[in-house]
């Protein structure tokens, strides 16, 4: 088969500028083969080499007494005692749901799977954040119908519990929809598994699914920006099957245990390219492939497509040959590929061979560790306008605008599509708080939780990536969960333009100052760059996944108020309504700046709930909404009323950080406030539960009432 010739348009449409074809021509000493542009193409582009991202992202803390193993791998890796360790990683899959919702949204789950049990773990969870536009737009109703389906289609057939997520609306999601997957698993610290290549001439291994024609150029897809002709990348979505992922884990971790598998990696973006690649590189070694060997489903493929295919469901492995008849037996009884396809070399060499003739021969270091590397300008967000003034509202109203929009309305209609209990570990379901999973055959547990309020980051982005850290760590603080590190999934729009370099890059400080100080290091993570549809960016959302750890002596926070408990509120409260959300449901506003974020005090207040968590009967950490949505949530969850004495809107309605709602019965109150006192902590009496209503002051409405349009939004209008 006959390649094209290298045109200035083919490099465009490969998403390389000039003058990194020309670094390339420089490096090899020729212009490249048609294969060898699509190869460069692949591991250049942003969602493969992070040359935009990669100089902030050293800034971020790593390290800590609980981390394993850090960012470079395919997930990162914490220590939950016991010679036991928490796998876990978020991955975005944004330009292929929009394109595709079901595909994309279902192989984005499939992707951050395999990141997990190529390290040798089991899932245990999954969860997702999920970012659309407007409810009027054309295309939502199909976004959403589609991407939840995918997503419930795969974990529910894979058979992975869905323990928490988040979803938002916003008009700059309008062309450009955010999916962000995430999953976790268990695994022996001494049997973690990593991808760096060892030993000269061992057998490089392909296990799993055929490779087709379908996410052929995915990954440069989704670095590039959406325009009209968004219709013509459906063909770069990949196509998933969970089923034959579920026996591609259980054969790759029987395989594990035989001893024979030297290192491995999934093929995710750029597929056979990208984990060769990574594999080589990582252990300092060539790689030399032969893909005539390659398990093929269509006829005929070139080169070119074999290496770019993003084919779902398949794994790179380095083996010891002297198991090979070993490996090949199990992946044979698991109805899987099995083929030797090339070799480990010494030599800093990426060849590839087709039928004896060579397509690529390129030095691997030049296309993963020696990548381009982009110090982009960059300006500061200018400060916000000064907030105007806000009219008092009468506090049942304004709640009921809250839990009646599209953005605070109960989300049952979408978690209730996603199995949430199969495994038999689920602790705490979706729906309140930090998902929580029990730590198979033990007596300690594992939450979940991820975050992010963009409409703060675009307003601030040093205190709006603080806020995401801190909101994290507040919702595992309110399950009785000791945080313990963090993943990070950073969706910008163009880097290439300084106002969004600069949202990039004080984020990245704000979110380095918070781990910092809460002690959650950032061990994995993932950078989606160019959300952007005819020049107009996304708000800036870089959504932070956490987890944290409930010990065996511990019992988790989650249980629910009872009538007669005493409503306490835990942190202080300046009335800071800039950026809330009573501004922008209930008044369309989005004027003033966002929350302060008091680090020292985040930690204080938290620690302070875990010391005294057998003070509190529930919790649930104010954010979005303020006291008055927290106080619906909590008396909705525990189906009894709620008195706040207050009813002023800026009491009820502010967003000031680091405050938690407590419920606690007298004698439990009583003790609080004495510990509270020993160590000055803002703490107060707001109210308490009682009756079948929700009052705020003079102002009551039923629980009843309030919970239809709670539960009933959402529903009516998404349901088919």
């Amino acid at each position: 088969m006959n390649e094209p010739g290298i045109t200035e348009e083919l490099i465009e449409i490969h998403g390389l500028k000039p003058e990194e074809y020309e670094l390339i021509k420089s490096i090899i000493d020729r212009i490249p083969t048609f294969t060898e542009l699509g190869i460069f193409s692949a591991m250049w582009n942003e969602h493969c080499s992070y040359k935009s991202s990669k100089k902030w992202l050293r800034t971020l803390p790593t390290e800590g007494t609980q981390v394993i193993c850090g960012p470079g791998e395919n997930a990162g890796i914490v220590d939950i005692g016991d010679n036991q360790a928490l796998v876990f990683k978020m991955e975005s899959h944004n330009h292929p749901s929009y394109i595709e919702p079901y595909q994309g949204a279902a192989t984005g789950v499939g992707g951050i799977l395999r990141d997990v049990f190529t390290m040798g773990a089991r899932p245990i969870a999954v969860m997702n954040s999920l970012s659309f536009g407007k409810v009027s737009h054309p295309k939502t109703r199909q976004l959403v119908n589609g991407v939840v389906s995918g997503i419930g289609g795969y974990g529910n057939c894979f058979g992975v519990p869905t323990v928490g997520g988040e979803t938002r609306f916003d008009a700059s999601y309008d062309g450009n929809c955010l999916v962000n997957a995430f999953a976790a698993g268990l695994v022996d610290q001494n049997k973690i598994f990593y991808s760096a290549a060892s030993g000269v001439g061992m057998p490089v291994v392909y296990l799993g699914a055929k490779t087709g024609r379908d996410g052929v150029g995915g990954a440069t897809m989704a670095s590039a920006e959406f325009d009209d002709t968004i219709e013509e990348k459906r063909p770069t979505v990949q196509v998933g099957d969970p089923f034959t992922e579920k026996r591609l884990m259980e054969a790759c971790l029987e395989l594990m245990q035989t001893g024979a598998v030297i290192s491995i990696q999934d093929m995710g973006a750029a597929g056979l390219t990208c984990s060769a690649v990574e594999m080589g590189d990582k252990g300092n070694l060539g790689i030399s492939l032969d893909l005539e060997k390659v398990p093929t489903r269509e006829p005929d493929m070139s080169a070119y497509e074999m290496m770019l295919s993003e084919s779902q469901e398949r794994m790179l492995m380095v083996l010891d040959p002297q198991k090979e008849h070993l490996a090949k037996s199990i992946f044979d009884k698991w109805d899987l590929d099995f083929a030797i396809v090339g070799e480990t070399i010494s030599e800093d060499r990426f060849l590839i061979k087709l039928n004896g003739e060579v397509k690529a021969d390129l030095p691997l270091k030049a296309l993963a560790g020696n990548s381009p590397e982009y110090d982009r300008p960059w300006t500061e967000t200018p400060a916000p306008d000064e907030l105007k003034d806000v009219v008092e509202i009468n506090a049942i109203d304004g709640l009921k605008a809250l839990i009646s929009s599209v953005n605070y309305c109960s989300k049952h209609w979408i978690y209730e599509q996603y199995d949430s209990q199969v495994m038999a570990d689920t602790i705490q379901r979706p729906g309140f708080g930090a998902g929580i999973i029990r730590v198979h055959g033990t007596e300690k547990s594992v939450a979940f939780t991820s975050d992010v309020t963009p409409r703060y980051v675009k307003a601030n982005p040093l205190e709006g990536g603080k806020q995401a850290v801190a909101e994290a760590y507040r919702n595992l603080i309110s399950v009785g969960a000791k945080p313990l590190a963090a993943t990070d999934n950073l969706n910008f729009g163009n880097p290439e333009k300084p106002e969004i370099m600069g949202q990039f890059v004080q984020a990245i400080k704000g979110i380095s100052l918070a781990v910092k100080e809460l002690e959650m290091p950032i061990v994995s993570g993932n950078v989606s760059l160019y959300n952007e549809t005819d020049g107009v960016a996304i708000n800036p959302t870089p959504t932070i996944g956490a987890v944290g750890l409930i010990d065996a002596s511990e019992k988790p926070i989650n249980g629910r108020a009872a009538e007669g408990d005493v409503a306490i509120l835990i942190g202080e409260t300046s009335g800071h309504l800039g950026q809330t959300a009573l501004l922008h449901e209930v008044f369309s506003r989005s004027d003033g700046d966002a929350p302060k974020v008091n680090l020292k005090m985040e930690r204080k207040h938290g620690e302070f709930i875990l010391t005294n968590r057998n003070l509190i009967n529930a919790c649930i950490d104010l954010s979005d909404g303020g006291l008055a949505l927290a106080a619906f949530e909590l008396a909705h969850h525990s189906n009894v009323g709620l008195e706040i004495y207050e009813e002023n809107t800026e009491f009820l309605f502010s967003e000031d950080q680091a405050r938690y709602l407590l419920a606690c019965n007298f004698d439990q109150a009583e003790s609080l406030f004495i510990e509270a006192g020993q160590h000055n902590i803002p703490v107060q009496t707001v109210g308490s539960f009682r009756g079948d209503s929700i009052a705020f002051g003079r102002s009551s409405l039923d629980l009843a009432q309030l919970s239809a349009f709670f539960n009933d939004t959402f529903e009516n209008l998404f349901q088919n």
